[in-house]
Formats: C-alpha cells, structure tokens, sequence
C-alpha cells in the first residue's frame, strides 16, 4: 500500500468514528431557548467535559444526553464552540441586557 492510501483510509476511518459519537455542540445549541437557563457558551465542551468527569448535576442544566463516547467528541465540540463563539456570546449577551 501506498502512504496517500493508507493516510486516506485513516482520515475516513476517523472522521466516522467523530461523527457517530453525536456532536455535543449541535445537540446543546439547536436545543437552547431564548429566556432559558441552558448554557450557550462552549456549551458542547462543557457538555463533554461533565460527562467525562461524570458529573450528573451539571449534566441536568443541559436538556440533552451527552454523546456516547466524549472523550472523542471534546476536540471536535471545542473547534466548532470555537467558532461559534461570536454568535453564542452575542445571544447571551443581548438577551442579559433585554434587547
């Protein structure tokens, strides 16, 4: 086999695996309400995070299950938060100053 091939099949088999976990940011924003207490910022990292540390109580703020393996979604959830970031800050910030 040839180095393209193999690095080919890697970036396939990778990119599957990231995308069957269930993307933490996705979930937790298309679920966000305006007026809710749900958290908007890096919500998907967060989300990740608590699941990995297993903490249930944070996990309720949140109206959604967090992906089945984290673990793996965590750098995929904080590139996407990441770019997210402008239009997840502004929502919170308008909406803590009523606009």
């Amino acid at each position: 086999m040839h180095y393209p091939t193999i690095l080919a099949i890697n970036i396939i088999f990778s990119t599957v695996v990231l995308l069957s976990t269930g993307c933490a940011t996705y979930k937790t924003i298309s679920v966000a309400k305006y007026g809710s207490s749900s958290p908007r910022v890096y919500s998907g990292t967060r989300l990740n995070f608590y699941a990995i540390s297993d903490n249930r109580y944070a996990l309720k703020k949140f109206d959604v299950a967090p992906p089945e393996y984290p673990i793996l979604d965590l750098p995929t959830s904080f590139a996407l938060d990441t770019l997210l970031l402008p239009m997840t800050a502004s929502s919170v910030v308008t909406e803590k100053l009523g606009l």
